[in-house]
């Protein structure tokens, strides 16, 4: 591997400002040399206020650009295939935001033609990386809980005025995001569990828009089986009064409590003892995703976010919304 692999961005946008952008330069291997966007004049302000050598308006021209070794495509899933792909053939290093895919069968696509040229995949599915989390899994692995029986995570949101005015949002555009912000958002936690309790091998729900404000589904509840015995449940729904993210996991002689996007605190209760820990985030949360995908390509560990993994929870998010039988 060379010393300094040299990253492109298809697509800075919001959330390549803070939540990922930075955290490619702060990685010592790695070295941000150009970023995309259709918008040229908007690239351009970018590349300037980021200190980017390079700004493209043709995702073609960035991805068969010779000095890069390795793209990052941050545009919003509808596309993720079209460019995946494009990389795949180019036989470059990626990394995708997640979810991999709106559907499942492109996911397996995308998977596939990286496996086949035997080029590394990551999904930037970020919180299987964050200490808050690897705590919990540590305290699963160690059963301060014993073994573990159920897992439970209800999250709610109220409609916001971007919802109420039906302004336009990808994410709660059908034809982009079936699922609404359950597409966005459930992903992450869904993801996350699956590396706290292993694959989910069986998964069902119920996808419902009650509010009518826009074309996606703003409603999912859903139950599932880990391949390990545990079972699991999840409700989600983005018009309720008031914002609420609760997960908590049942063991035999305790429980564990956290939020999958709040900081609050990580809660161990056993033995009669309550364990409160607070693990604040990184300021570009994706950063110890970026460091281990350096550390996974210099053969120090393997990355815990790869394509293989992103497109099993495609499959579970596909399950739950009904488009897969």
């Amino acid at each position: 591997m060379q010393s300094i692999i040299k990253w492109g961005i298809i697509g800075c946008g919001d959330v390549t400002e803070v939540k990922s952008g930075p955290a490619y330069q702060k990685e010592s291997g790695f070295k941000l040399e150009a970023v995309m966007r259709r918008d040229y004049e908007k690239c351009k302000d970018y590349a300037r206020r980021h200190g980017v050598p390079k700004a493209y308006a043709n995702a073609e021209d960035l991805i068969n650009d010779p000095e890069i070794q390795a793209v990052y495509i941050a545009t919003p899933p509808d596309s993720h295939a079209t460019y995946a792909l494009k990389v795949a053939e180019a036989g470059k290093i990626c990394c995708i935001e997640k979810p991999l895919s709106p559907s499942y069968a492109e996911c397996v696509k995308i998977f596939q033609a990286f496996q086949e040229k035997n080029i590394p995949l990551f999904v930037a599915y970020y919180r299987r990386s964050l200490p808050r989390f690897e705590k919990v899994k540590a305290w699963i692995d160690t059963n301060e809980i014993g073994a573990v029986r159920h897992i439970n995570w209800h999250l709610s949101k109220p409609a916001s005025s971007v919802d109420l005015t039906k302004t336009y949002n990808w994410r709660t555009d059908d034809q982009i995001a079936y699922g609404g912000y359950f597409d966005d958002l459930a992903s992450h936690g869904i993801d996350l569990f699956m590396y706290l309790l292993g694959d989910i091998k069986q998964a069902s729900g119920i996808a419902v828009n009650q509010q009518q404000l826009y074309s996606a589904k703003d409603a999912v509840t859903s139950c599932w089986l880990h391949e390990t015995g545990v079972t699991g449940s999840g409700s989600w729904n983005f018009g309720a009064e008031k914002r609420e993210d609760k997960v908590q996991i049942y063991g035999e002689t305790g429980k564990i409590s956290f939020s999958v996007f709040d900081e609050s605190p990580v809660v161990l209760e056993s033995n009669s003892q309550i364990t409160s820990l607070d693990i604040p985030n990184p300021e570009n949360i994706q950063l110890f995703h970026v460091q281990n995908m350096y550390r996974h390509l210099a053969g120090e560990q393997v990355h815990p976010s790869l394509g293989e993994s992103a497109m099993k929870t495609s499959w579970v998010l596909d399950r739950i919304l009904g488009k897969l039988n």
